[in-house]
């Protein structure tokens, strides 16, 4: 998440009364009556749309473009061991949850007490200032809460862009509009190894060459501290 950038902040149903017992039932109608009562409810629901069934309406999203079910292969057991989290953070803001995936992967590997020099927290790295007083910044659903509403709107601002809302979660989503000339090195890096490894899982790839050379460089030691912290064999 960037190092600096600004903070982002039923109607009850009841049923109807249930009508007093009375002598006007269909029986005691004309039988004209009754037949043209049938002919329009007939027309009615022929004229109604059929009810969506449960397995229509897995892996859409709240803006109704695909998710997926379950995480890419490719992620390191660290972050596997989040999967059914990940499916379920991500899903509830309409978020592809391997592209949440990516972003936990490079952040925190999967860390829940991960916290960098610069202050970040956690498992998707938040900043301080994105929690309210009242926040744990620790706790795993409320650090995905925030980092993923982040994540959420950076993809909004990027059209729907995979890569440039990546830039915009690491150095803030103003760098969305800018010449990516001006990124910092920090965040061209973060695209640089964070698309093709979101790209690689949003093919079903079982391994992803960049995620192994984004490991040797630079996750190795926070991947081994995360295995550690959770208590990996």
């Amino acid at each position: 998440m960037p190092r600096a950038r600004t903070s982002y902040s039923s109607q009850r149903q009841t049923a109807a009364p249930v009508p007093e017992s009375g002598c006007l039932s269909g029986l005691f109608l004309p039988p004209l009556a009754v037949l043209l009562v049938g002919v329009l409810l007939a027309f009615i629901v022929r004229g109604l749309p059929p009810a969506a069934s449960a397995g229509s309406l897995a892996g859409i999203s709240q803006d109704n473009s695909p998710v997926t079910n379950s995480l890419a292969p490719i992620f390191t057991a660290e972050v596997q061991k989040w999967g059914a989290s990940i499916v379920r953070w991500a899903t509830a803001v309409g978020l592809d949850p391997n592209l949440a995936a990516v972003v936990m992967q490079i952040e925190s590997c999967g860390d829940p007490r991960a916290r960098s020099s610069a202050g970040a927290i956690g498992l998707f790295q938040v900043m301080p200032y994105h929690f309210s007083p009242w926040d744990d910044p620790y706790l795993p659903d409320t650090n995905a809460q925030r980092g993923l509403d982040y994540l959420k709107r950076a993809l909004e601002t990027a059209g729907n862009n995979p890569r440039l809302a990546l830039a915009g979660y690491n150095g803030g989503i103003g760098v969305i509009k800018r010449n990516e000339a001006t990124w910092s090195p920090e965040t061209t890096r973060y695209v640089y190894y964070g698309n093709p490894i979101y790209e690689d899982a949003s093919r079903g790839a079982s391994s992803s060459l960049m995620l192994d050379e984004w490991y040797r460089r630079y996750g190795a030691s926070l991947c081994h501290q995360a295995h550690q912290h959770l208590g990996l064999p």
